[in-house]
């Protein structure tokens, strides 16, 4: 599941609309927006996620980290390390070979770790 499917996930819950009502509000198939909740879909167009905003109605701030998390779910990422150092390339590596058995605890660290460091090199 994607951090855009989960949060789907959990709108549709906290306002009890199941996938079919969602589905058919939106004008797609309840299969397509399954495939979305789980990952299975690449990351949703700019104008899916304006749709979906709109369906639930939610406010400024809720929609900008919709926003967000759809550009951060594309469940197939391509990491291309040339031309970088090669501890960027053991990175890439060791997260690619790792990230299946870490914790939800330890991706969390991991995350916030990662931010901290691009957030002090300025990136």
């Amino acid at each position: 599941m994607t951090p855009f499917g989960a949060k789907l996930r959990e709108l549709r819950r906290q306002r009890g609309v199941t996938l079919r009502q969602m589905a058919e509000g939106l004008g797609v198939s309840a299969a397509y927006l399954s495939a979305l909740e789980h990952g299975k879909r690449g990351v949703p167009t700019w104008f899916m996620v304006q749709r979906i905003i709109a369906y639930f109605n939610v406010i400024w701030d809720e929609a900008e980290e919709l926003q967000r998390l759809a550009e951060a779910s594309d469940p197939r990422v391509v990491i291309d390390t040339s031309g970088l150092e090669p501890e960027a390339t053991e990175l890439a590596n060791l997260l690619a070979a790792r990230i299946r058995g870490l914790s939800k605890a330890s991706l969390r660290d991991l995350t916030f770790r990662l931010r901290a460091a691009a957030a002090k090199d300025g990136v």
